[in-house]
């Protein structure tokens, strides 16, 4: 089956960039968020990031009134019924993520794709919730989505071809840059980046350097464009914790021990530049 119609589930920053660039290359696309201001804030952050495209001559006004046009946002789970693929960007969270799969399975058109932009959280294991596994799979993409070239797509392990080359497809008319990636705790993205994070606030912790001069190492002596405590904060240091644990617990292997002090900022609520405050503060 063609695949023309897309549901986003999930209005946070993921969701909205991922629902953006279906809309911009062609495709009918419903962001779905349980909460109203959530949907409102990341329908709101698309007009604004597609605005800011005509400004710098990215795209003219017709085609940003076109991509609009084919975005609608709802609150309606039920509306996935008429969707060809669901992209699931919520919360990091396997008992999220099992109960919404759940849903989509019995809500969904048997031919329907369920994909997860899950960061690092088995595909198999999610695709075990639903009465077809074949069609489970994981579209990882990077953000910020509009900016960011790559997808990892991520086989489970009953993840049929079929599937994959249609999302290999889809990925292809969102110009992504795919990459076919085995269901392994986290895959290749996160299981390469995030203990080069955690080993950078460990060396915080251990009072080696500042934050400061560590990101200024790596951005000037390893010609990173962003240092990796910086970069920490502007993921979520919630989400690096719980990326760390994910590879902890799957690979049971001290090398993936989360940091104390990652530990420490996560209760202390310093989650970054989403709360203003993490190993950087922000207005």
């Amino acid at each position: 089956m063609p695949i023309n119609k897309v549901m986003v589930i999930g209005a946070g920053q993921m969701g909205a960039g991922i629902a953006q660039v279906c809309a911009q290359a062609g495709y009918e696309v419903l962001l779905h968020d349980m909460s109203e201001e959530a949907l409102n804030k990341g329908f709101n952050k698309i007009k604004e990031l597609l605005a800011r495209s005509v400004e710098k001559e990215r795209m003219n006004e017709a085609e940003r009134e076109q991509t609009l046009n084919r975005l609608i946002p709802t609150m309606q789970l039920n509306d996935v019924a008429s969707c060809d693929l669901v992209i699931e960007a919520v919360l990091e969270n396997m008992e999220v993520k099992a109960k919404i799969f759940r849903q989509l399975d019995e809500i969904a058109p048997k031919h329907a794709i369920l994909a997860s932009n899950t960061s690092s959280l088995p595909i198999t294991e999610i695709a075990a919730e639903t009465n077809r596994p074949d069609q489970v799979i994981g579209m990882h993409f990077m953000n910020p989505v509009p900016v960011m070239n790559l997808v990892e797509i991520i086989r489970g392990l009953q993840t049929s071809d079929e599937t994959y080359l249609a999302i290999e497809a889809v990925s292809k008319k969102l110009q992504k840059v795919s990459v076919e990636v085995n269901d392994f705790p986290g895959f290749v993205s996160n299981r390469i980046l995030m203990p080069m994070i955690n080993e950078a606030i460990y060396t915080v912790y251990e009072g080696v350097a500042s934050p400061a001069d560590i990101d200024t190492v790596m951005k000037l002596g390893m010609n990173h464009p962003m240092g990796p405590l910086t970069l920490a904060d502007f993921i979520g240091l919630d989400t690096c914790l719980s990326i760390m644990e994910v590879l902890y617990d799957g690979f049971n292997d001290s090398k993936y021990r989360p940091c104390p002090l990652l530990r420490k900022y996560v209760k202390a609520g310093w989650l970054g530049k989403k709360t203003g405050k993490g190993f950087y503060e922000y207005s």
